[in-house]
């Protein structure tokens, strides 16, 4: 297994090698060669996007609240806040989104993105890639985004209790430290009563300290490509 240092610093000296490919449902993302990791599903990065997040996650808390904040670990592209950001108009939603190694604008510009999105969805991207870091921006009237370079266990939520998470980490393979039982009990810490974390990732292990760490927790049928994807609650 990768020393967590030396794993956060084969990120850091990757980031200007970063690759744009094309993902299955036409979408694009990112592959990182040195860690072997791509940004979003190569089965499909919008689908992803839409299935876990919106799909499974968004639509089961705006059903009950027209007002919430959203933590997101592992901002990347930005994809999930814009999608988040284009359908918000029936809800105000507080949105941070945790991202401590940002990937250059000038690379995000070029993964044509306006080439799969509706107007509304590229135009909330292209205003959350340049969105200041460390301070709250109005991406519309019904929209906020705070983008922070911390870390998971270093960010500090302040009186903040999120009714949403979407934990969009790379996978287990490569940033272990961030699946660990202590890191989904600071999670559940930050999560409103009756809130909603919803993953990608079905791993056994990640299942059982989600529940270790309060959670209840159901699998889902997962997106493109996987059988099965995670949604925790905290009751």
């Amino acid at each position: 297994m990768i020393d967590a240092r030396i794993q956060i610093a084969l990120v850091l000296c990757s980031m200007t090698k970063l690759q744009i490919i094309q993902t299955d449902d036409g979408s694009p993302s990112l592959w990182n060669p040195d860690l072997d990791e791509t940004y979003h599903s190569r089965f499909g990065a919008l689908q992803e996007a839409r299935h876990v997040f919106i799909e499974a996650g968004l639509n089961a808390v705006s059903q009950v609240k027209k007002e919430f904040s959203i933590l997101e670990v592992g901002l990347g592209t930005g994809l999930n806040a814009a999608l988040v950001a284009a359908i918000s108009h029936s809800s105000k939603i507080s949105y941070v989104g945790l991202e401590p190694f940002p990937i250059d604008e000038d690379l995000l510009w070029q993964m044509n993105f306006e080439g799969v999105l509706s107007a509304d969805e590229f135009d909330s991207l292209r205003k959350i890639w340049q969105a200041p870091f460390g301070k709250k921006t109005e991406i519309n009237h019904h929209f906020q985004i705070e983008k922070s370079q911390e870390g998971m266990m270093k960010y500090d939520n302040g009186a903040i209790n999120f009714s949403l998470i979407f934990f969009d980490a790379f996978a287990p393979k490569v940033q272990d430290e961030l699946w660990r039982l202590e890191v989904f009990e600071r999670v559940y810490q930050m999560t409103a009563l009756g809130g909603v974390l919803v993953t990608y990732c079905a791993k056994g292990q990640v299942r059982r300290d989600l529940i270790q760490a309060g959670f209840e927790v159901e699998k889902l049928e997962g997106p493109a490509g996987k059988r099965h994807m995670l949604r925790a609650t905290k009751r």
